[in-house]
């Protein structure tokens, strides 16, 4: 197999990193929360696109802060531009976790924090501390939210700090069971604010 040598002039031809792999990673729209009781974004408001433009799109969760020691980070999705909050959804969740002790260690499912053909909002995360130095991040995809043919898939991953110390790698995907289309998700805790921290969309083009 030959090798493929670059130099300098191959490097400088790429002018941006949009002519990289992850140029097909296209920002939407950033929100900022500052005390606030939820990030929605919902298409057509405020510059966000969440539709048939793209066929994935892309959160991500940057430093997101609870107001409240022991909150849920948590997600629902909307078919009537954000008037309602309830679609329904099947979905499994799992984490792995340790703690700063290093004596209780674990990988899990939990049961509790999934749904089954529920309207009720999703569990990303799970009792989040509300220290100074505590928060959550991550990101998640949702597949296709404007297809009237098939039900909308989305899976998430997110690394949080948890109330008493733990470190929490959880795991959630599902699907909203539902043939109209997408055009809100909104992102809250069960409890109190987002006190800050930030959520990013992007799209992905097809490649």
């Amino acid at each position: 197999m030959a090798l493929v040598k670059y130099n300098d002039n191959s490097i400088s031809a790429i002018s941006s990193a949009g002519q990289l792999a992850i140029g097909s990673l296209v920002p939407i729209k950033t929100l900022t929360a500052s005390g606030s009781a939820s990030l929605s974004f919902v298409h057509g408001s405020n510059d966000v696109v969440l539709d048939s433009t793209y066929p994935i799109y892309k959160f991500e969760f940057i430093n997101i802060h609870p107001s409240t020691d022991q909150a849920y980070f948590q997600f629902n999705m909307s078919t009537d531009s954000g008037s309602n909050y309830n679609v329904t959804k099947t979905t499994t969740y799992f984490e792995a976790w340790n703690n700063e002790p290093d004596n209780h260690t674990a990988l899990v499912y939990s049961g509790n924090s999934d749904l089954a053909q529920s309207t009720s909002v999703q569990y990303l995360q799970y009792q989040l501390g509300n220290d100074n130095d505590q928060n959550t991040s991550g990101e998640m995809f949702l597949y296709n939210p404007s297809s009237t043919t098939f039900v909308k898939h989305f899976m998430s991953r997110t690394s949080a700090t948890a109330w008493n110390d733990y470190m929490h790698d959880t795991y959630v995907a599902g699907y909203g069971n539902t043939i109209s289309s997408i055009d809100a998700v909104q992102f809250s805790f069960s409890s109190g604010n987002i006190d800050s921290g930030s959520i990013k969309l992007y799209g992905i083009k097809d490649s």
